[in-house]
């Protein structure tokens, strides 16, 4: 198994797939990573939808235009929705599933990209989170936070590299002006 520091290393968002499936195991296994995400006071304040229907992926990937053509593309995708009854952290909770479900797709060697919804316009008159909730027959008081797109990836994209990380976004002790 690569360390973890490798894991982080190598997932980037994919934007392109193959059109390939996933296997029911697959999909499993990244809801399970969903599942097992911590919540604050334990509070599991956040649901999911996972979307294979290709039609669907269609209508999914017109939440908000010009942005996330991908969705139609993708093998799986899972909205990820908070419930703010439940818990005032709900957008963090659902956050932290989200990008669970992110590593454990690069672990699998698959591909993911987060598709932001949470304060974002479908139109002049309705909001991408209401436009989901219309298509999805979500009930109140749900939230959707984002969608996160699943695939084989299209093609590989070249790791991160640790020599190029922002160091002067990093300040010890009290916030500090890092001059050169």
């Amino acid at each position: 198994m690569d360390s973890f520091q490798q894991l982080l290393l190598r997932r980037r968002s994919s934007r392109k797939y193959t059109g390939e499936l996933l296997t029911p195991d697959q999909t499993r296994t990244l809801l399970e990573a969903a599942l097992l995400s911590p919540t604050s006071k334990n509070s599991r304040s956040w649901e999911f939808i996972a979307v294979e229907e290709k039609e669907m992926l269609e209508k999914l990937s017109r939440c908000k235009p010009n942005s996330c053509g991908l969705l139609a593309g993708a093998a799986l995708a899972v909205v990820v929705m908070g419930n703010p009854l439940v818990s005032d952290a709900w957008i963090e909770d659902a956050s932290i599933a989200a990008i669970n479900m992110q590593l454990q797709a690069e672990s699998l060697g698959l591909g993911s990209c987060w598709v932001q919804v949470h304060n974002r316009s479908y139109s002049d008159v309705m909001s991408a989170g209401e436009y989901i909730n219309d298509l999805l027959d979500i009930p109140m008081p749900l939230e959707v936070l984002c969608i996160v797109a699943f695939g084989v990836k299209e093609k590989e994209r070249p790791a991160a590299a640790l020599e190029l990380l922002p160091w002067e976004k990093v300040h010890v002790g009290k916030y500090s002006i890092n001059e050169a």
